[in-house]
């Protein structure tokens, strides 16, 4: 059987689905948003804070991968790196992503447009010092993306920064950052078996959100 076959044979969206009514939505997509996520967890999506970040890099081509939703609150969604990351380097040079969710137990998804932001020093240390030990010695350890020549050394550097942590508990990674990204559009998108798919978008303009229902 071929790649295509088997695609072709797959189920879709073949399940009970939530139901979303556009006309009763939020006038800000932030409202929309978290009780979507809320909703997310009460019905048990697994890990329903992983995101796929996209960023664009220095010639041009999209670049992505799915990294965890920090926090959400005024400030916009937020995620964490190392500001030396190929992600930490792309929104240096270019400051906009988008941002993907994607409940499958509930066939709903979330897509935000919009510019990014590194928030202080003091919501990186904050970050980086809530993390798990593990996490955190991984950071210290890692120059996250270069070329990795021996893994003999990742096994050495992890051992130093575990001996770093265990002497000062407080320590944090320097590069480490949190990012804000601020919403210029965000489109919730709840799927249907019959592909009668509703989409409703909110675009900035201005002071205001606009909404928007698009065709499936």
């Amino acid at each position: 059987m071929s790649i295509r076959d088997l695609l072709r044979g797959l189920p879709v969206f073949a399940r009970p689905l939530p139901a979303f009514d556009p006309a009763g939505a939020p006038d800000d997509p932030h409202d929309l948003f978290a009780a979507w996520f809320a909703e997310a967890v009460g019905a048990g999506v697994v890990e329903p804070h992983a995101m796929t970040l996209s960023t664009v890099d220095a010639d041009g081509l999209p670049d992505t991968r799915v990294l965890l939703l920090k926090e959400f609150d005024g400030r916009g969604w937020q995620f964490a790196t190392d500001a030396t990351s190929a992600k930490g380097r792309q929104v240096a040079a270019n400051p906009a992503a988008a941002l993907g969710f994607y409940w499958r137990e509930q066939g709903r998804q979330v897509r935000v447009r919009g510019s990014v932001t590194a928030l202080d020093r003091a919501a990186a240390d904050g970050d980086f010092l809530a993390r798990p030990v593990g996490a955190r010695v991984a950071s210290l350890a890692s120059t996250q993306s270069a070329v990795l020549d021996d893994p003999a050394d990742l096994e050495r550097a992890l051992a130093a920064a575990g001996q770093t942590v265990e002497n000062d508990p407080g320590t944090v990674c320097a590069e480490h950052t949190v990012y804000a990204v601020t919403a210029v559009s965000v489109e919730f998108w709840q799927g249907d078996k019959e592909r009668r798919h509703i989409r409703l978008r909110y675009r900035r303009d201005g002071d205001a959100w606009v909404r928007e229902r698009l065709w499936p």
